[in-house]
């Protein structure tokens, strides 16, 4: 069974950071993509940042030069450092992973973290 597990959420005021951390655990053999979105109220939910295995990484225009996204794969984990937070980054944050597994063929699916609340107010 596999789990995503996440942290590191809370509330800061605007221009303040947070780091969101997104643990990968089952038993998969690789990891294709990791990477994380972002649900606002009577938002739809909508990319933020995404690392694939090569070790390319896409930030939504919104995200970019503020919103760092790295991995260990070591840990099977992806953080999200998030600097000068906006009342508009203001969004439950989910952790998505598509990963690899064996079981006499190789096959590949798409997970969810649980979400995580980010709050930026004054």
């Amino acid at each position: 069974q596999v789990q995503l597990v996440e942290s590191g959420g809370g509330s800061v005021q605007p221009g303040g950071s947070l780091r969101l951390s997104c643990a990968a655990s089952g038993s998969f053999i690789s990891i294709n993509n990791m990477g994380w979105y972002r649900q606002a109220p009577g938002k739809q939910r909508e990319l933020v940042a995404q690392i694939l295995s090569g070790g390319t990484t896409t930030y939504a225009d919104s995200a970019k030069g503020r919103f760092t996204a790295s991995t260990d794969y070591a840990k099977n984990t992806v953080y999200l450092q998030m600097n000068s937070l906006k009342p508009e980054d203001t969004a439950v944050y989910y952790c998505n992973a598509n990963l690899r597994f064996y079981r006499g063929w190789y096959y590949s699916n798409d997970y969810w973290g649980q979400g995580t609340q980010v709050t930026a107010s004054s």
